[in-house]
């Protein structure tokens, strides 16, 4: 089995779990699988696929894996006693080949969003294990830990780097589930305090690391379908959020509606509210100055608040964003394929994104546009109109 336990996962579905059943536990949705990488012939691999998602859903939280979330703070005890009975349903998933008889395959979990929000992590860690041990019958770990031990030498070997942080994102592309554990220990043991700690609760508890995590877009998205208005769906996710969690996981997702949409939403209320924000789409500079600019004009001390950077960051990348903040507000790292599948091998480049809420339509517009996944060209046309967003440069 690639996945052993319903806590190899990242703490943010857990978080955001916890809100649905709080708050949306009618909540119907629908997410689809796709691939953004050319020519990967995914199909000759479905029935071990489905089979691993078979295994997935014999799964059940262990005691101790219950007793090791009631004892965060912001987990309430109904939520870990919900998941005492929580098991993850078939019926719910569908794998099949995609009907554009490219090698592609469709993958679609629709459902309640208490009983599917749990899929998407592993499902993706299992598309991505199956492909890689399929594709690379021999895998050259040693050309892996060659490239972990030099990322690393970057950040010990200069002394200006000793405050900077990094964490580990990479549980949905790993190249292995022993694979992320291994560059886990590995860093653990070489960085020392520079490891922040890891979105996998499982590893977290595992080996006494600090789990990291708070919302993810599929949240925000929902919101479009849950919220009294659209327009208001940025602020009504917010404030369920604060609602939920009273200052705990203060850390807002800025990319759902590009910065733009975020900035005009995020007042001086959340400004004060929320602890920092989270940068996943755009030139990660402009994002920083421009949310730092943000807060002095709401007359709020950056240095008070945390700029995470997590979009498709690699060492080089996080040391240079290091360099143009430090001093000026707080910083965190969360680096995910670059840690966890860098073994010489192209990584996939696999998501899995809610396209719908209730029946209906829900997308993101981030400053990246080919991370934007939405099936109906109209709402997408709407979205922009409702959020002042401007069309893409072709």
């Amino acid at each position: 089995m690639i996945i052993t336990s319903l806590l190899d996962t990242d703490l943010y579905k857990f978080t955001m779990m916890q809100v649905v059943l709080h708050h949306f536990p009618g909540a119907q949705v629908e997410y689809r699988f796709k691939c953004r990488n050319e020519g990967v012939a995914l199909t000759p691999f479905i029935d071990e696929i489905r089979e691993e998602i078979h295994h997935l859903c014999l799964l059940r939280f262990r005691s101790r894996e219950l007793d090791y979330l009631r004892g965060f703070r912001f987990i309430k005890s109904d939520f870990v006693d919900f998941l005492g009975l929580f098991q993850m349903n078939p019926k719910y998933i569908e794998v099949r080949p995609s009907p554009k008889g490219n090698g592609e395959i469709d993958i679609v979990i629709k459902g309640p969003w208490l009983h599917t929000i749990l899929f998407e992590i592993p499902v993706l860690a299992i598309v991505n294990e199956i492909y890689f041990r399929n594709t690379q019958k021999e895998p050259d770990l040693e050309e892996g830990r060659r490239r972990l031990a030099t990322k690393m030498s970057v950040m010990i070997d200069r002394p200006d780097l000793d405050q900077m942080k990094i964490a580990d994102y990479g549980t949905r592309r790993r190249f292995s589930r022993l694979w992320q554990e291994e560059v886990l220990l590995k860093a653990q043991q070489g960085l020392g305090p520079r490891l922040a700690g890891t979105s996998n609760v499982y590893y977290a508890m595992k080996h006494d690391m600090v789990p990291l995590g708070t919302m993810a877009h599929e949240y925000l998205q929902a919101c479009q379908g849950l919220g009294p208005r659209l327009r208001d769906s940025q602020i009504y996710g917010f404030e369920m959020w604060a609602r939920e969690y009273r200052g705990d996981l203060g850390i807002a997702l800025s990319d759902v509606y590009g910065m733009s949409a975020f900035l005009r939403d995020f007042d001086l209320y959340f400004c004060k509210l929320f602890d920092g924000a989270r940068h996943d789409s755009g030139d990660p500079f402009v994002w920083g100055e421009r949310l730092i600019a943000h807060y002095e004009a709401n007359r709020i001390d950056p240095r008070t608040k945390t700029l995470i950077f997590s979009d498709g960051l690699d060492f080089p990348l996080a040391i240079r964003l290091y360099e143009q903040f430090r001093d000026r507000c707080r910083l965190a790292f969360g680096v995910g394929t670059n840690l966890t599948n860098d073994l010489g091998y192209t990584p996939l480049q696999i998501v899995i994104k809610m396209v719908k809420c209730n029946g209906q339509p829900v997308a993101k517009l981030s400053d990246t546009p080919s991370k934007n996944m939405c099936e109906d060209e109209n709402y997408l046309k709407y979205l922009r109109q409702v959020f002042e967003i401007p069309e893409p440069v072709k």
